[in-house]
């Protein structure tokens, strides 16, 4: 077997369907959404299958970022979307590491759809939890795959689970707020345009120094945020202005998974309306995305009265549970906060690298 480019709609169909066949509707698995994918395949990220007599047991993609090889010290060959029938790993294995050597790639890295700081992972524990949105959930056999074949983990990591607090869990000192002239700002669906920019500086600023972490464009924020309006919970979305400057923010949406999961990624027009319909009922979990404090500024508490106003966010809304995606286990400070919420590790989480030399 060799891989095989995606070059027609029905090769897009079977890369679609292979999760079917590698999950068969485990509730727990939560796939990537197929308008994102059919976006990257109209935009030429290449795509591959693994065919056994006529079937599909294996997909990827194949790609590359400069931004990324620099961070990381060399050229990669980046891979994404990565699934397989166990019996079928060696041989995408193979040709992962056979495309990467044709064009003098240093290593391989994945999965990463397309980057690690979108999405992706492997996770290598809590697999009797179910998986959620931005985040990964697999079989088992997928980490000793891996390593069997030589990958090594990178960036190690921990998704969470915490549940709401009925009462206050941070404080902050109220007169620092008008002495510092703090003022937090909430998420507003007309205004969504408006706020990402600034929220992508504080993003880009927040986590340029971690070790996987490549500048987002406007044009990467805007397709990964594609319909924020439209899932948005106001409550949930917050930033910090100090002298009326950006500092700090966080951003969390309803959990919407178990619906995903329901449609198997497949969020056409009418399943949309289903959603529109019965969101109320997506309004008791919530999934924090991201959370961050620009250099200089951190250290300072910031984020605790960000927390304190969204766990009042959480509770009026009605919401009883919070997950949050990978913290890296380096980042010990990012994860206090779960621990002062009484939360406890969900996932285990990585990403995986091979030397190609």
């Amino acid at each position: 077997m060799s891989l095989q480019p995606v070059e027609s709609r029905r090769d897009l169909r079977d890369f679609l369907s292979l999760t079917d066949r590698v999950y068969r509707r485990e509730p727990r698995f939560i796939p990537p959404l197929h308008a994102q994918v059919r976006t990257w395949f109209r935009q030429g990220v290449p795509m591959y299958v693994l065919r056994r007599r006529g079937q599909v047991v294996a997909r990827t993609t194949l790609h590359t970022d400069a931004a990324l090889d620099a961070k990381l010290g060399g050229a990669t060959q980046l891979f994404g979307l990565t699934e397989f029938v166990e019996e079928a790993a060696e041989e995408l294995f193979d040709g992962i590491c056979a495309a990467g050597r044709a064009q003098r790639r240093q290593a391989a890295f994945g999965p990463v759809s397309l980057l690690p700081n979108q999405a992706g992972g492997v996770i290598t524990a809590g697999f009797a939890e179910r998986g959620f949105i931005d985040s990964a959930w697999n079989h088992p056999f997928y980490p000793a795959a891996y390593e069997t074949y030589g990958f090594t983990r990178r960036f190690e990591a921990d998704t969470w689970i915490c549940p709401v607090p009925g009462e206050p869990v941070f404080d902050f000192d109220d007169k620092r707020i008008e002495a510092e002239r703090l003022r937090v700002h909430r998420g507003d669906r007309k205004r969504v345009a408006e706020q990402l920019p600034i929220l992508r500086e504080m993003l880009n600023a927040s986590f340029a120094q971690l070790g996987y972490y490549t500048e987002i464009s406007a044009e990467q924020l805007a397709a990964q945020t594609d319909g924020l309006a439209y899932l948005l919970d106001e409550a949930l979305l917050l930033y910090l202005t100090k002298e009326e400057r950006p500092i700090a923010f966080v951003l969390c949406l309803p959990d919407i998974s178990r619906f995903i999961a329901k449609i198997r990624g497949n969020l056409h027009l009418l399943h949309q309306l289903r959603l529109l319909a019965t969101r109320s009922r997506y309004r008791r979990e919530a999934v924090l995305i991201i959370k961050g404090t620009v250099p200089g500024e951190q250290g300072h508490g910031y984020m605790r009265l960000l927390s304190r106003e969204l766990h009042d966010g959480l509770r009026r809304g009605g919401y009883h549970t919070l997950r949050s995606t990978y913290v890296e286990r380096t980042n010990p400070g990012s994860a206090a906060q779960y621990v002062a919420m009484g939360g406890r590790p969900l996932h285990g989480y990585t990403f995986y690298a091979k030397d190609l030399s």
